[in-house]
């Protein structure tokens, strides 16, 4: 199905620089180029909508835990990793 585009002064500019320079060898394919990648962009923001959905239905769930605890947890691990480290370094 032929379409007409109407970009502006701007983004016209940039096509003509585009195919001008060789990046390209036609309007038509920049213009196919960078429906790829709002394409690919909606697929991204697709996925990331259904992580945030799980996430949220964990919360509803009660599946997850208080960050406090976590960040307790992790401060600890990796206090007594630090801390190991240090004693190997002093030992001969």
């Amino acid at each position: 199905m032929p379409s007409s585009v109407d970009l502006g002064r701007k983004l016209e500019d940039v096509v003509e620089k585009l195919v001008s320079g060789g990046r390209y060898n036609s309007r038509s394919e920049v213009i196919r180029e960078g429906v790829r990648l709002v394409e690919e962009r909606e697929k991204r923001l697709a996925e990331l909508d259904m992580a945030l959905d799980r996430g949220l239905a964990d919360v509803r769930a009660g599946r997850t835990k208080p960050a406090k605890v976590v960040f307790d947890r992790l401060e600890k691990k990796y206090s007594s990793m630090a801390a190991g480290k240090a004693r190997k370094a002093r030992t001969p």
